[in-house]
């Protein structure tokens, strides 16, 4: 194992009274992928920012190899000393860095470099800095929440540059599929304290449960201990009524060991408010369309929502997502086409930069209205502290400004102000950002027993595949032009390669390729000639059977109405495709050597 090239041991950190970090520890060696994980505000971002020397510990040490260099991403990076997205990028760059490497990041990310950085969107900013950060091709890289704001194609484009740099990472993300690409050990931080599982994210859940059963069942024991302790103190002696000094210390030493157990506190409680069901129509759209300055944005969209669906919107940033989602819920007219919506919806959104929170606003004001210390959920009135606990909020927080919350808390908020309110409709942009990873499975629970609609924006891949029964996206080929696939973000990408199968099979030219045959061939064999008789109507049969089967899956109920026949209609379709393609391969084969025999002939 190589040696450590930073090392953070016995880290102590104190907040407001209360401890954050209590002997947490964090090595780094050469080429590590190392992903910390852990709820909202137990200290990760301030675990990796100690270790980019911006945060000063309490106690404890800090060993960084001489010459080695760190780089840190922060979730909300401050751009206003810089005139450019270029000079952002090449912020970090030293003496014998790579001088255009800045501005090959750049171009890859989508940015000229001539940007304004005070004119950037979410997104856009996330990739100036990711830029600034991986120009120097530094010895340790610190990222905290990477892929927030980015679109799955920036994503999916960081993951193949991260892995193939050279560079140690330490990887703080909400995105499971991310952690799981790239991760090969994880840190857990939890209750002030670092455990460290040498195997990627993939396997840390089933190992943090496990730590969490054990843990319980030691706390049992302890119980236990006290209790018989207790039992024997006031009936073990009762002739003399004294008590054994000895044994009433080492209860008072049971009963402080068991004080001194901290437990990470609760859970989130999410519970929608549902309003009444709405009509089983929710949308109807027919032929749609929509463009800015010529540009088309949405051409000719149709497509059915019923009560019930979960879909979801995916596709580039600035594609037009949000235009066809504004259009669907009738916050925007369409130039062409026309959107019907169903009855009785009511409808709750959550946008995803959390516009809607006033900064200058107490928690509890935000919750409440101001001016009353009661939330409605629904048409019941609840104490603003006890709904705020729901949410992981301490009764000390409630008079806290908005603008003094994490990212992560902002997120908890948000949810928490939606669900008080009755709903049949979900608007879901980017609900995903910034919270935690038990906060996510929590909302995924709570998106699959609420009984309205959802409608989802997301980048998060896990998160789609565990949610979603459609996927909406653009057609790669073809502006202005969104396709529905049954199934969330994985189905969408199977489904897409039949169709790409489908037309290269369709442009595959049927001129016989140059290929080498044995000289000895100099007549085919009874079993040749009859293939080449009967390959032509044995293709015609694969490509009717797969053009059937791919209309058949792209109907966006099949999946919802018949999870399992959608799943064997894949299977049939795959097998169809790839019998197709040695037909036609093995057709060709033949003719080449019929056309070779009669050249010879």
């Amino acid at each position: 194992m190589a040696p450590p090239i930073l090392i953070l041991r016995d880290i102590n950190l104190t907040f407001g009274g209360t401890p954050l970090l209590e002997g947490a520890e964090l090595s780094v060696s050469e080429r590590d992928r190392i992903c910390v994980v852990g709820r909202n505000g137990s200290g990760k971002s301030t675990l990796l920012k100690i270790a980019a020397g911006q945060v000063q510990t309490d106690s404890g040490e800090i060993f960084v190899q001489p010459g080695t260099t760190v780089r840190y991403l922060p979730q909300e990076p401050d751009f206003s000393e810089f005139k450019t997205t270029l000079e952002v990028a090449e912020a970090e760059l030293a003496p014998g860095n790579d001088p255009y490497r800045a501005s090959y990041l750049l171009e890859q990310l989508g940015l000229t470099g001539e940007e304004d950085p005070s004119q950037l969107s979410g997104g856009e900013a996330r990739r100036a800095a990711l830029a600034r950060v991986l120009a120097p091709e530094p010895n340790i890289i610190l990222l905290d929440e990477p892929t927030n704001h980015l679109d799955v194609e920036a994503i999916e484009w960081l993951e193949r540059e991260l892995k193939s740099i050279r560079s140690a990472l330490v990887i703080i993300s909400h995105d499971r599929r991310f952690l799981e690409n790239l991760s090969e050990a994880t840190v857990w931080l939890s209750i002030g304290m670092t455990r460290r599982l040498d195997q990627g994210f993939k396997f840390f859940e089933a190992w943090r449960d496990e730590v969490l059963e054990q843990e319980e069942l030691d706390r049992h024991k302890l119980d236990r201990k006290i209790v018989r302790e207790e039992h024997w103190l006031r009936y073990g002696v009762t002739a003399r009524r004294k008590r054994n000094v000895r044994r009433l210390n080492n209860l008072h030493s049971l009963r402080q060991q068991r004080r001194e157990q901290r437990i990470e506190g609760g859970t989130v409680k999410m519970v929608a408010t549902d309003a009444r069901s709405s009509g089983k129509l929710v949308f109807e759209a027919e032929g749609i369309s929509k463009s800015y300055d010529g540009r088309p944005i949405v051409k000719n969209f149709s497509t059915r929502v019923l009560r019930g669906d979960r879909v979801g919107f995916v596709g580039p940033n600035g594609v037009g997502k949000t235009t066809l989602l504004k259009m669907l819920i009738s916050e925007l007219e369409p130039d062409e086409g026309t959107v019907r919506s169903g009855a009785k919806l009511e409808m709750v959104s959550l946008d995803q930069r959390r516009e809607s929170l006033n900064p200058n606003t107490s928690l509890s004001d935000s919750l409440t209205g101001g001016g009353s210390d009661m939330v409605f959920i629904g048409d019941q009135q609840r104490h603003v502290v006890s709904y705020m606990k729901d949410f992981l909020f301490q009764p000390e927080q409630a008079p806290t400004v908005v603008s003094a919350l994490s990212g992560g808390e902002r997120g908890r908020l948000m949810l928490a102000r939606a669900f008080a309110r009755p709903s049949n409709l979900l608007i879901l942009d980017e609900p995903t950002n910034d919270l935690d990873l038990e906060t996510l499975d929590l909302l995924q629970e709570l998106i699959a027993d609420y009984a309205g609609t959802v409608l989802l924006v997301s980048h998060d891949r896990d998160f789609l595949d565990r949610i979603v029964t459609s996927t909406i996206a653009p057609d790669e080929d073809n502006e202005g032009k969104w396709i529905e696939y049954a199934g969330g973000y994985t189905d969408m990408l199977a489904q897409k390669k039949p169709a790409k199968s489908a037309v290269a099979s369709a442009a595959k030219p049927k001129a016989p390729k140059q290929k080498q045959t044995s000289s000895k061939s100099l007549k085919m064999t009874f079993k040749d000639k009859h293939a080449l008789e009967t390959l032509p109507a044995r293709i015609q049969e694969l490509q009717e059977e797969t053009i059937m089967l791919q209309q058949k899956m792209t109907d966006p109920e099949f999946y919802a109405r018949d999870p399992q026949g959608f799943e064997k209609t894949a299977s049939a379709l795959t097998a169809a495709e790839e019998g197709l393609a040695r037909s036609e391969e093995r057709w060709l084969d033949l003719e080449m050597q019929r056309e070779e025999i009669e050249a010879r002939s």
